[in-house]
């Protein structure tokens, strides 16, 4: 059992958790809603991937790097986690260029 890709996750999470915290972007601005809006990413991830294991279009692969832990039947603990990086990244990049956008609204508008 190896926990090597579950704290390269963890440690991508916190990074992204540092870019948030720097710029408040997401769970750093309004907690309760990025709280909502990560755990509705994960969740339909999560179906997704639930549906995709029926119809076997995915499957899992073991590795060396890998826990073994499973979440249910061919659903890795990791898989989780990684989903979690992925809805926290996107909403991440979201917020971010919706900043960047909005300062070059104004910017453009002082301009003119």
């Amino acid at each position: 059992m190896s926990y090597t890709y579950l704290a390269a996750l963890t440690v991508s999470i916190l990074g992204m958790g540092l870019i948030d915290h720097r710029w408040r972007l997401a769970l750093f601005r309004d907690a309760g809603a990025a709280f909502i809006v990560l755990a509705a990413g994960v969740a339909l991830f999560l179906g997704w991937d639930h549906v995709g294991l029926r119809l076997g279009l995915f499957f899992r692969a073991d590795g060396p790097y890998m826990t073994g832990l499973q979440l249910a039947p061919d659903l890795p603990v990791e898989e989780s986690v990684f989903l979690l990086l992925l809805s926290y990244s996107a909403l991440v990049l979201y917020t971010g260029a919706l900043r960047l956008l909005s300062g070059r609204v104004r910017h453009h508008e002082r301009a003119v």
